[in-house]
């Protein structure tokens, strides 16, 4: 069994003064996805670098207390790609991918772009150049699981609120279209609804601090396990942990039957 992780740690500092790294090897995965580190090489201490039984790989942002992916795995990947190869994205530290055999685990984080109408901009452009990307890693004859932060709410289902949100990123029209573009032309799955197809108020991974959206589960389901067909395929069990929290997402976790 493969047991991969995914979660958005709105600052690894912080995170792990809140208990992530306490956590972390109760969970008995073999590879952990982050991403906003919010930190530099320098920032991170051994034990955020290299967590009990795991070693971790990680592409930073060039602005300081900004953006970052990570993963953690307990397994030594044939291969590492830290970025895109496309300057404005790489100086964001958005991606990163690690090779184990013929399978290819990826910690993405996609603009949010909510702050400003610059922002949703930069959002728009990374989408556009990332959709070839997918389509190329989709058609490579790899198995691939791209872990992350979306930052889209793809169905109605998929947030509380969704009438009052459709005007605003992360439920805008466009950007519902090219996750489905995704799944519809490209071919990816979204694992975890094919596991739990109808879930609701279950699914959410992220949470507004603003008002009670917390203890009120007004949420939103912004992390993902997008896969090929074969991997994908093999997903037996997701599971979203809110016993604890460590930022304002949720840890998604899936079980895969594979062997690294």
């Amino acid at each position: 069994m493969l047991r991969i992780i995914s979660l958005n740690l709105n600052g690894i500092r912080s995170a792990v003064s809140k208990g992530f790294l306490d956590w972390l090897p109760q969970q008995q995965a073999d590879l952990v996805c982050l991403q906003e580190l919010k930190a530099q090489a320098a920032d991170l201490s051994e034990a955020m670098r290299r967590p009990a039984g795991f070693a971790g790989w990680f592409h930073h942002a060039d602005k300081k207390g900004y953006s970052g992916v990570g993963i953690y795995s307990r397994h030594a990947p044939d291969r590492v790609v830290e970025g895109l190869g496309i300057a404005d994205i790489d100086a964001e530290g958005r991606f990163l991918q690690l090779d184990f055999g013929p399978l290819s685990v990826v910690s993405l984080y996609l603009p949010s772009g909510s702050s400003s109408e610059e922002r949703l901009q930069i959002k728009f452009s990374f989408m556009e150049r990332f959709l070839p990307h997918m389509a190329e890693l989709r058609a490579s004859g790899r198995e691939v699981v791209v872990c992350g932060d979306w930052n889209i709410a793809h169905r109605e289902i998929d947030l509380k609120n969704w009438r009052s949100n459709q005007k605003n990123s992360g439920f805008l029209p466009e950007e519902r279209a090219w996750l489905s573009r995704l799944f519809d032309e490209q071919g990816w799955v979204d694992v975890y609804r094919r596991l739990h197809p109808d879930a609701t108020d279950a699914c959410y991974t992220w949470w507004s601090n603003r008002g009670q959206a917390w203890a009120k589960n007004v949420g939103w389901r912004l992390d993902y396990q997008i896969a090929t067909d074969g991997v994908a395929q093999a997903a037996r069990a997701a599971s979203i942990y809110k016993d604890a929290r460590f930022s304002d997402h949720a840890p998604l976790t899936i079980d895969y039957d594979w062997t690294l």
